[in-house]
């Protein structure tokens, strides 16, 4: 079994749906091995992958390279080590991550820019339930420093987001604009827009995590007038990057 570090949190139908189109990225992942998979959801809402055949160790590992892995209880963070958690709440203080446990991010260990939490979201689009990588710090012992390690020296340690997701959000900015969107599957995105009649004004969708995705836009094309435009249609948390 391996638990992905990516959330199933829709009822009725579109759950339903979410977990279909799950089942077919399972497939297009590890279909051409020896295994055979069952897709669920835990109780805290991350997505499982039950698997089993003699190709259920590279199964496991592919799945999550691709989607990020939650580690168990009993396994623990290694200080200095990189995770996936989800966003799951944010406030004057910083981000607050659930990795299977909640992991608080200090605001200024989020090493974005200027700004409250707040703002920061409101920049880089974030939007609830995205998988974004940190860097754990255990609070009882040594602080992850720059470079990922930590060296048993700071009782006061924290966990600070990882470069690799710095990188992430500033290549946002940097690139044309995006709308990023959750509660809604890739397919159903890109169905809503073509739907509203923004097909040409997009480059692609690109899947951020199971429900969490991200509309790339032409240059051309102003992002909060797409949100504005499709926003009917989708009942979904939207936010802009520019």
């Amino acid at each position: 079994m391996v638990v992905l570090a990516t959330k199933c949190y829709v009822e009725g139908d579109a759950r339903e749906r979410s977990l279909d189109g799950m089942g077919s990225l399972v497939e297009n992942a590890v279909g051409d091995l020896h295994v055979e998979w069952q897709v669920g959801v835990r109780a805290d809402g991350f997505v499982q992958v039950d698997l089993t055949g003699e190709d259920a160790a590279v199964a496991r590992n592919a799945l999550a390279e691709e989607w990020g892995e939650i580690v168990a209880h009993d396994e623990g963070f290694e200080p200095g080590e990189e995770y996936v958690g989800t966003l799951e709440s944010w406030d004057a203080d910083g981000f607050v991550l659930d990795a299977g446990e909640d992991v608080r991010i200090p605001a200024d260990r989020l090493g974005l820019g200027t700004g409250t939490p707040e703002q920061v979201v409101e920049r880089f689009g974030l939007v609830q339930h995205l998988p974004m990588q940190f860097v754990y710090a255990d609070p009882g012992g040594g602080e992850a420093d720059g470079n990922g390690t930590g060296d048993g020296s700071n009782s006061s340690a924290t966990s600070r987001l990882a470069d690799a997701e710095r990188d992430r959000l500033y290549e946002w900015q940097r690139g044309p604009g995006r709308l990023n969107v959750n509660s809604a599957t890739r397919g159903e995105v890109r169905a809503t827009i073509n739907r509203a009649g923004h097909a040409r004004d997009i480059v692609t969708v690109e899947r951020l995590g199971l429900l969490e995705q991200s509309v790339i836009c032409r240059e051309e094309t102003d992002p909060p007038g797409l949100l504005a435009a499709i926003g009917s249609y989708l009942p979904a948390e939207m936010r802009c990057v520019v």
